[in-house]
């Protein structure tokens, strides 16, 4: 192997352990276990964990990651001995967290690494995970407060990264200016004469997406129907109305950086039709939605739009709206059936 190969092997493969540690600090479970070989292993002897496959290392980050209040990890560069198209290295790593359920600490520990030269690049084939000091005294500092804008239109670079990661979960995703370009856009995604149900949405009304859909006649509107029938004795017909359209459009609570939509619902009728009972689904999504993490996408609905939500409830039903039911939407099993239209500009809440 000549100078230049070995130089650029071990770039390569740093940058490869810098990312891990991004990945793990932005809770992006799917590019972390992208980063290893597909019969790659993660092993923490000290928790105990051991992880085999991409999809065991995916959904044991998720299971870890979701048990935190905060998380820093700190990589620092180690060794690295090349052997033609695979490697071995240590990383040294100082951590510093607090689970939700209280337990905090500090320490240092050692990844004991083996690498090999995929078609993707290098890749893990193995990181063992070695804990060489433990300090679970109380930490003096704290997590900040929420920095994460709740109102704030993600700028584009975020949107861009939002609707590749949409792609990338079977969606179909576009980046419109602004809600008129979103209204333009439903009328040509649905077709005239097709049975179409709203969601109770404020990004709907505030667009005129809602009286496009129905109160121009056009269309074979499901929520006009459903308002009329009595609900003591026509639950039955609702429900099934409401199940299966050709087509729903609605917004979502929050969209995830990693690809995710979230749905709230407080009596959850409109929940079937998004999950997948209708034939199209359609969201129209302001650029205040983008989080970075379905945690955050969580305290979004709780902190922001919950209380918003309960303030328009009272005034319409009397009665304060509640998070009775989710709708997390990671991917699309038929990809294109969803459109997600992510306006550069806030509506909602």
């Amino acid at each position: 192997m000549n100078d230049f190969q070995a130089t650029a092997d071990r770039v390569e493969i740093e940058a490869l352990r810098g990312e891990f540690s991004d990945a793990a600090m932005m809770r992006d479970r799917p590019r972390m276990a992208a980063l290893f070989t597909v019969d790659g292993a993660l092993r923490m002897p000290n928790i105990p964990v051991e992880l085999v496959g991409r999809e065991e290392i995916r959904a044991g980050g998720e299971r870890l990651q979701s048990q935190w209040d905060f998380f820093v990890q700190t990589t620092h560069p180690g060794t690295i001995v090349l052997d033609g198209d695979t490697a071995t290295g240590r990383t040294y790593i100082q951590e510093l967290a607090r689970t939700l359920d209280g337990r905090e600490g500090l320490n240092y520990a050692i990844y004991h690494d083996r690498y090999r030269r995929t078609e993707e690049g290098w890749r893990f084939t193995e990181r063992v995970y070695e804990v060489r000091y433990l300090d679970t005294s109380p930490l003096a500092g704290a997590a900040p407060g929420p920095t994460t804008s709740f109102t704030e239109p993600a700028p584009a670079e975020r949107l861009e990264r939002v609707a590749a990661a949409l792609r990338a979960n079977g969606f179909a995703a576009e980046i419109l200016d602004d809600a008129a370009a979103a209204r333009a856009r439903v009328k040509d995604l649905v077709p005239e004469g097709a049975s179409v149900l709203t969601g109770a949405s404020e990004t709907l009304r505030l667009s005129g997406i809602d009286d496009d859909l129905n109160a121009s006649g056009r269309y074979d509107a499901v929520r006009p129907r459903i308002l009329a029938i009595d609900r003591a004795t026509g639950a039955d017909e609702i429900r099934r109305l409401t199940a299966c359209p050709d087509h729903v459009v609605n917004s979502v609570a929050a969209v995830t950086e990693t690809g995710s939509l979230v749905l709230a619902s407080g009596s959850g009728s409109q929940l079937p039709a998004n999950a997948g009972g209708a034939g199209h689904a359609v969201w129209v999504v302001g650029a205040q939605k983008v989080v970075p993490d379905l945690n955050t996408a969580l305290r979004r609905i709780e902190e922001h739009a919950l209380p918003l939500e309960t303030v328009r409830s009272q005034e319409v039903y009397g009665v304060p709206s509640a998070v009775n039911r989710l709708l997390v939407l990671n991917a699309d099993p038929r990809p294109g059936r969803g459109t997600v239209l992510l306006l550069r500009e806030a509506i909602g809440y």
